[in-house]
């Protein structure tokens, strides 16, 4: 399985941006819509809490909460920041959960009890509070959120624990949590695999991993060798069938 570093995760997303037109909002959509499948696949019912930052991990899980209402679950969205602080494809995404109606709780900087007295009704917790370009430790309210989702885990053990991307807390690139992580039973991951992945430390922080597209361009993907040319092949024909 192919592994990517931060930079070129960064890398991908600026491409398939500025060299081939795809809007950011439209990768985001992408990467949420396909992480709701994954999701429903595996954790099929009870009622879905998803936490989330201030990036485009927590745009992410906007577009999730909206696919997973779609497909008839009970969502609720719990939040670290203010959703009309956030900037960008990320805001937009908040602003369309919003306007539809998905619960959404601000907690901020609530102690540890009201974060965990949010994720107690729910039956599969998604973390969408950090992302691919975080480094070292969580603190404050993130790391408050990373303990009552491990927390919660410990004491019901039924509870699913969905990361999106990567657990928050670890690093990308060196499969090390220096502080505060969450601890998954999957990992929705964006493109391919993350370098850090690879590191027998992070193993136990994973769970099983599922790579989701984003709609890059097979091109994009074939130079920075995610897939060989037979595959690209293959898949044309495939499309070219339906």
């Amino acid at each position: 399985m192919p592994h990517l570093s931060r930079e070129q995760v960064r890398d991908i997303d600026r491409r398939a941006i500025d060299e081939f037109g795809l809007p950011g909002v439209v990768l985001m959509e992408n990467a949420g819509r396909g992480a709701a499948t994954a999701i429903q696949q595996h954790f099929p019912t009870g009622a879905v809490a998803i936490l989330c930052g201030k990036g485009n991990n927590a745009g992410d899980g906007y577009v999730i909460a909206r696919h997973l209402e779609l497909m008839g679950r009970t969502v609720t969205l719990l939040t670290a920041v203010e959703p009309q602080s956030l900037t960008g494809d990320a805001l937009i995404n908040a602003t369309v959960a919003k306007r539809a109606g998905i619960p959404i709780t601000t907690l901020g900087n609530a102690c540890l009890a009201d974060w965990q007295a949010a994720v107690e009704p729910a039956a599969v917790l998604v973390d969408a509070l950090l992302g691919t370009g975080a480094s070292g430790a969580p603190r404050g309210n993130l790391a408050t959120a990373i303990t009552a989702i491990n927390a919660a885990k410990t004491q019901r053990p039924s509870t699913a624990v969905v990361a999106i991307d990567l657990p928050s807390g670890l690093d990308c690139d060196s499969g090390i949590a220096p502080g505060d992580c969450v601890q998954a039973d999957l990992t929705v991951t964006f493109v391919a695999a993350k370098q850090g992945f690879s590191n027998a430390a992070a193993q136990p922080l994973l769970g099983t991993v599922e790579v989701v597209s984003i709609g890059a361009p097979a091109c994009l993907l074939r130079s920075a060798g995610l897939i060989t040319a037979k595959a690209a092949s293959r898949s044309r024909t495939h499309a070219g069938r339906l």
